[in-house]
């Protein structure tokens, strides 16, 4: 009588629950035990002339279902992508790359204990001061930053248990670093031969083999957020995608604010958090909270419709948001299979200028 040939059940991923607490700098590292995580860094930049620049890094961790136990180095049992982009007026739009690979060989990880992600020549790694180093050679762009911490992380939800759903296991473990004191350097994009931006394809999409006239490297200066989030469980089918708010206001307050959104538009789930200056954190239990749009914008290159001007209802206060270039979309859906809008926004109260974030709208 012959066997069946011996399977290993595929591993279950560690969940989400209430009332874990967070320890740092612990949780700034991996959790491989869970299927998805990011660590993603945006902010706006400031030339020596007073140019303003977006940017945006992210890298992904996705646990495959291969067994973490197999000791061969060639298991995919972790992927690592990441995201890189950079919006220059100059330019005319977004110009970004994605990279994808998996764990292994000292050149691919997310390693525990404190943030470290590399994928080939991009890296994110913590010190023990606190600030980050950030680095990502794109093909048409570069990205060198130093982003130093001046305030304390922000505990995202319950003290970090963040619910983006009605079930329980609709969360995430998340924490932001607000206003986060950025030095460095970039490398502006090539103008595309084929005009402003760019044709699909060009510079403007990480390809450098279109470009015209000469990017260059610049000094720069500004302020960054940070988020990092971890969770196994995917959102309902109902969910469409997401608005979502990142602000640094010029007080040194925080404006954190999402609205998980179902395909026809209305709110799953939303929720808002505000820490001033001296740490007080208002939260979601604002009487009305909402993203209104205000201006839309449709991507010539996939024909989506983003609501790229809104507005945030927190209680009493609405903010204004205002993109710095129209077309920040991305176009990634050859490494996490979504296109989305990923942008630099001014944030107006009242009609004042208040602070600069970024804005990521998907699911559109």
């Amino acid at each position: 009588m012959t066997r069946a040939p011996a399977i290993a059940a595929p591993p279950e991923f560690a969940q989400v629950t209430p009332g874990h607490p967070l320890t740092f700098p612990a949780d700034m590292g991996a959790h491989p035990t869970f299927k998805t995580e990011w660590w993603y860094a945006t902010g706006w930049l400031n030339t020596p002339d007073g140019q303003p620049l977006g940017f945006q890094i992210t890298f992904f961790r996705m646990a495959t279902r291969h067994d973490a136990a197999n000791p061969s180095a060639f298991v995919p049992s972790q992927l690592i992508i990441a995201h890189a982009a950079l919006s220059d007026p100059a330019f005319g739009r977004v110009v970004y790359d994605q990279k994808t690979a998996r764990q292994g060989f000292d050149l691919v990880f997310a390693k525990q204990g404190d943030t470290n992600v590399k994928l080939d020549a991009w890296h994110m790694t913590r010190a023990a001061d606190g600030h980050y180093m950030v680095s990502a050679q794109a093909g048409a762009f570069a990205l060198n930053l130093s982003l130093t911490p001046t305030q304390p992380p922000l505990l995202q939800g319950e003290h970090g248990y963040s619910q983006k759903g009605p079930r329980p296991d609709d969360a995430s473990y998340y924490y932001s670093e607000p206003q986060l004191r950025v030095s460095g350097s970039v490398t502006r994009p090539a103008r595309a031969a084929g005009g402003p931006g760019g044709a699909p394809g060009s510079a403007a999409h990480g390809n450098p083999h279109d470009a015209g006239a000469p990017g260059g490297i610049t000094q720069v200066s500004g302020m960054a957020w940070l988020d990092h989030e971890w969770f196994s469980t995917l959102l309902s089918a109902d969910v469409a995608g997401w608005d979502w708010l990142g602000a640094n206001l010029a007080d040194g307050s925080a404006l954190m604010a999402f609205k998980v959104h179902g395909h026809n538009g209305g709110a799953v789930w939303a929720h808002a958090a505000l820490r001033d200056a001296s740490g007080r954190i208002k939260g979601s239990a604002w009487a009305r909270f909402d993203f209104t749009p205000l201006r839309t914008w449709r991507s010539p290159h996939t024909e989506t419709l983003y609501p790229i001007a809104e507005t945030v209802k927190t209680g009493s206060t609405t903010w204004q948001l205002e993109p710095l270039l129209d077309d920040q979309e991305m176009d990634t859906r050859d490494s996490t299979g979504e296109a989305y809008w990923e942008g630099a926004v001014t944030v107006r109260r009242a009609g004042q200028s208040v602070g600069r974030g970024y804005l990521e709208l998907t699911g559109y």
